[in-house]
């Protein structure tokens, strides 16, 4: 078995390669490519649907439990701020910089050497899935959601998400809305008492006052947000229509279809949600790969920022190198120090929870 020391750099040079390689959402068959040969290299069979690539333990065991270890390969698009080449692997001063280093690369390559770590081992308790998917940053239909079918029952998971290697035990789901509000168009020189811009102002300071009953422990309140408002195309037309988009960010006190049918029962306008799979999530802190955290010296937190865990209905725990708000920003970058102490506490956390579960 290779040396965690290793592992560790044989991540990092994996990571390297992943910046200089675009992976754009629905465009990461190159950064798979790689994935793909970092597995045949360690002599693990893996198998591939479009750009997500997985592997399983070598002794899986039908009648064990599994667990599994996520993280994207896929990047937004390079912020216009960048003062360095997004697709240049620069480290200087102890930070890899490049495009996806924060946001997952650092994730992805601490998991997948975890997964190299525990991968032959012949008595653990869980089956171990390593997944690296694509199409995170879209909510893409070809992400995480479309290998779920694949994989046999999952009792639980690691998402790889930047989280300074603390405890996300929460994450808020993610509901948009397209919201039409009705009215009669005319000419804008004659009196109309049916404008709906006017008619879309009681439903914007609705959206803006309405408060949710259920407030999470670890979420807090169901947010929801009006984000784009459209209407009319000249000035001496009253539109027929007025058109809003809605961000709700969901706690885990309700499902999407919960807010959705509260928002309609209170406003006369046409709903039209844009998808109902990005739920929230959640994991209960007594858990143990919770409190295999907490014992180490880990902190737990509720985040309002969504994940491929809003994709999966078993108990999920949100854990990984880099700090999230590194993410999409100009001359993104990870630590090196946090690459190695993310490898190192991934191990750590999951020998303790196996010891707990043996």
């Amino acid at each position: 078995m290779k040396s965690i020391e290793i592992l560790t750099q044989e991540a990092i040079s994996l990571l390297k390669a992943l910046i200089e390689t675009p992976s754009f959402s629905s465009e990461e068959d190159q950064t798979a490519l790689l994935i793909e040969n970092w597995f045949t290299q360690n002599s693990i069979s893996f198998e591939r649907e479009n750009n997500n690539i997985w592997a399983f333990n070598k002794h899986f065991d039908t009648t064990k439990p599994t667990l599994l270890l996520n993280s994207h390969h896929d990047t937004v698009k390079p912020n216009q701020g960048y003062t360095n080449d997004p697709f240049e692997a620069i480290v200087k001063d102890g930070k890899l910089f490049g495009l996806g280093s924060n946001d997952a690369g650092g994730c992805l390559v601490s998991l997948l050497a975890t997964f190299i770590h525990f991968y032959s081992n012949e008595k653990l308790p869980y089956n171990i899935v390593m997944v690296a998917s694509a199409e995170e940053e879209s909510s893409g239909k070809n992400g995480l959601n479309s290998v779920l079918k694949h994989l046999p029952e999952l009792e639980c998971a690691i998402v790889g998400e930047p989280t300074l290697m603390q405890l996300a035990v929460a994450e808020k789901g993610l509901l948009v809305l397209d919201v039409i509000v009705k009215g009669t168009a005319s000419h804008a020189a004659h009196n109309n008492p049916d404008n709906p811009i006017y008619n879309a102002i009681p439903v914007i300071e609705w959206f803006n006052s309405y408060q949710f009953e259920k407030i999470s422990a670890v979420l807090g309140p169901v947010k929801m947000t009006v984000t784009q408002v459209t209407a009319g195309k000249q000035h001496n037309v009253v539109p027929a229509e007025c058109h809003l988009v809605v961000d709700i960010r969901v706690n885990d006190c309700y499902s999407n279809p919960e807010i959705l049918e509260t928002v309609k029962r209170h406003l006369t306008a046409e709903i039209n949600p844009r998808s109902m799979h990005l739920n929230a999530s959640s994991i209960p802190v007594a858990h143990g790969l919770v409190q295999a955290g907490i014992a180490l010296g880990r902190t737990t937190y509720g985040s309002p920022t969504l994940s491929d865990q809003s994709v999966l209905s078993c108990k999920s725990l949100k854990l990984g190198p880099g700090e999230t708000l590194r993410s999409h920003s100009a001359d993104e970058f990870i630590f090196i120090n946090e690459i190695e102490e993310g490898i190192q506490l991934y191990i750590k956390i999951l020998s303790d929870f196996f010891i707990q579960t043996s």
